[in-house]
């Protein structure tokens, strides 16, 4: 076997063993036990009528400042040197940084009074992500992987929910569910899906060699007909599917125009968020954009103009997009992050970890846009009106996905969980 040969057979495992153990359910060390389900306490909500199909999931990892964003107090000594601007709904005004986004607010629902106990960005993270406090014991599943386990894939043919970021340690991920649920890792959005094509060989040649294979195994499978078995076959099986689908497309950005991907902006926060849109699409049901540098102790006023040029620019041409294209109504678009930061300017001309109070944002799928909700004191530094916790937002999140909130699930320690723990949606925030 020449070393071309080699290459090319390895490039190929890697596709199907490395990437479609995340894509289609098979993890390296045997499939985990299912969860089972349970009754609720029964939180009296009505089943929502028309629920999102999809969530985009726009992750602001270190800690968005909140007053430099979209709870700016003008005229106040913590403000420093963000300015304050109009939008299209009177009711509602934004930091200057986000001049796009303020031609958007008719579909935003700012949620200004968020608030959490959790300070440091590891716990903040996963508390936002998963609405509960980490635990060695045991690990938590995200929306994402709550929205497959009860509503399923759209598209067979691709991954359920799909993670986009430098770092997949942040995103709430599969937890305690089957690996199935575990989000597909991008690390750059405009790579595609590596080792998922062919090289070396036509497609007749590798469909002999895969029917030989499978020969080979027969006797094995015949006498080891076991769960863990019986899964490492159908992840081959559906890894071949995906290599010849004609979604893989999907993932491949060049089929945008030029244009396009300017309007999201040539960075890698801006091709995700093309990327999400071009996902949900092809009704990938969970993605999750994440977008770091948010950690601003040094230097906030140099800093917050630099992200939110590219947060504004991405996030609007992401709404554009969705509403021109008609899959803003189905689709729930959330901006969030673990904390905010300190209103007081510190000694270094930047802002601390402020889990007290912060915003966050909705859009689209079921929302009601343009509103303000819930409000911080003259200096943003403590919720005064309408407090939103972490488990709360979530909730929302869930019911305007349709999910059960007070649908039980046991982990294989046959612990009970939900998918927001204790949260109650808040119905203000939903059409």
């Amino acid at each position: 076997m020449n070393s071309a040969f080699k290459s090319d057979e390895w490039s190929r495992r890697r596709f199907m063993e490395g990437t479609a153990k995340t894509l289609l359910g098979v993890g390296a060390l045997g499939i985990a036990s299912r969860a089972h389900a349970a009754g609720g306490p029964g939180l009296g909500l009505p089943e929502r009528a028309a629920a999102a199909k999809h969530v985009i999931y726009l992750y602001m990892s270190g800690g968005m400042t909140h007053i430099d964003t979209f709870d700016t107090k003008p005229g106040h000594e913590n403000q420093g040197e963000t300015r304050t601007i109009a939008t299209n709904v009177d009711d509602i005004k934004l930091s200057a940084y986000l001049p796009g986004l303020a031609k958007h607010a008719e579909k935003l629902a700012v949620v200004r009074s968020l608030t959490s106990t959790a300070g440091a960005h590891d716990q903040g993270n996963y508390l936002m992500h998963t609405s509960y406090e980490r635990r060695a014991t045991i690990r938590h599943p995200g929306i994402g992987a709550w929205a497959l386990k009860f509503k399923g894939r759209l598209n067979p043919n691709l991954p359920g929910s799909v993670y986009i970021g430098g770092d997949s340690r942040i995103n709430g991920g599969g937890g305690f569910f089957d690996p199935e649920y575990e989000p597909l890792a991008i690390n750059d959005p405009s790579a595609g899906l590596k080792n998922s094509k062919l090289r070396g060989m036509d497609a007749g040649t590798f469909d002999k060699r895969l029917a030989l294979a499978r020969e080979f195994d027969a006797d094995f499978h015949g006498r080891y007909d076991i769960k863990q078995v019986r899964a490492y076959t159908q992840m081959y099986d559906d890894a071949v599917r995906i290599m010849q689908s004609k979604d893989l497309g999907a993932f491949d950005l060049s089929q945008e125009d030029k244009m396009t991907r300017e309007r999201y902006g040539d960075n890698s926060f801006g091709q995700g968020c093309l990327l999400a849109r071009r996902l949900v699409e092809n009704d990938v049901r969970a993605i999750e954009v994440s977008y770091g540098g948010w950690d601003m102790h040094n230097n906030v006023f140099v800093s917050a103009p630099e992200r939110c040029a590219v947060l504004d620019q991405a996030m609007s041409a992401l709404l554009s997009d969705l509403e021109r294209r008609g899959k803003l109504d189905d689709t729930l678009v959330v901006l969030t992050t673990e904390f905010g930061r300190t209103p007081r300017i510190n000694q270094n001309a930047g802002r601390d970890h402020y889990p007290q109070a912060f915003s966050s944002v909705l859009a689209g799928g079921g929302v009601k846009g343009g509103i303000a909700y819930g409000k911080t004191d003259e200096g943003a530094e403590r919720v005064i009106e309408n407090p939103v916790k972490i488990q709360d937002f979530n909730a929302t999140i869930a019911h305007a996905l349709g999910l059960p909130i007070d649908q039980v699930l046991y982990s294989p320690s046959r612990r009970p969980f939900t998918v927001a723990d204790k949260g109650v949606p808040v119905i203000d925030l939903l059409a």
